[in-house]
């Protein structure tokens, strides 16, 4: 889970730059990092203010943000081993710059993992519908015969 909100919050961040949404999310990851005092606190803002001037200046915004995004990952999981009651308030600031971005920087964000035999039925805005007949003589194996 833990992994899933730093994931969604590097994306969030780095989506956010060079577009109307940049205050908002500058000023909440700035916040956020104030739990390790003034120094950190500046030292992240003069690295948001640095990277989203590369995504302003890039002939490809979108491949500059990809760049970013592990640094952000980093950054956030660095602060949220320090500081896990840091983690509500990033889910918080993730949901209010998303609700603010351009439909086109919008993320989604999906994971899946099916072990020892399991299935995942998984689906982003739409539908899954799913028939399955119970192994048996009736509904089959599943094997090919």
């Amino acid at each position: 889970m833990l992994e899933e909100l730093i994931l969604a919050g590097g994306t969030t961040v780095v989506g956010a730059m060079a577009t109307d949404s940049w205050a908002v999310a500058r000023g909440g990851i700035a916040r956020l990092f104030r739990r390790r005092g003034q120094d950190q606190q500046s030292a992240i803002e003069a690295q948001l203010d640095s990277h989203m001037a590369l995504v302003e200046r890039a002939g490809d915004a979108e491949r500059v943000r990809e760049s970013l995004l592990p640094v952000w990952q980093l950054e956030l999981e660095s602060l949220l081993d320090e500081h896990p009651d840091a983690a509500g308030d990033l889910q918080e600031l993730i949901n209010e710059i998303r609700d603010r971005l351009p439909e086109d920087q919008r993320a989604w964000v999906q994971n899946n993992v099916a072990k020892d035999g399991g299935q995942v039925f998984a689906v982003q805005g739409g539908n899954v519908i799913v028939h399955q007949m119970p192994p048996g003589p009736r509904g089959g194996s599943g094997a090919a015969h």
